[in-house]
């Protein structure tokens, strides 16, 4: 299930969010689910906000005989916006 996070509409404002959506909350809920609109602690309005996606970060480019190893084909952009294979 995917993680969604919530924050307080006015989170600078007290008298308008509790302590737990003044500082942002992360839910687990189905996918399929409507996003929340309130606070599930003090019923105030709140947003869902975009969050940072865990991607694998290469540490080093791959040769071209390194790729062709592995399987792939290797393509080199010639002088008419084309591709010729390596």
């Amino acid at each position: 299930m995917p993680i969604y996070e919530y924050q307080s509409e006015n989170p600078e404002d007290p008298d308008r969010c509790c302590s737990v959506c003044a500082k942002g909350f992360e839910l687990q809920r189905p996918i399929e689910r409507e996003a929340l609109e309130k606070c599930p602690l003090c019923r105030r309005p709140v947003r869902k906000l975009i969050s940072r996606v865990n991607t694998k970060v290469a540490t080093k480019e791959h040769s071209d005989s390194e790729a062709k190893a592995a399987g792939f084909h290797v393509f080199n952009k010639n002088c008419d916006g084309g591709y010729d294979k390596a």
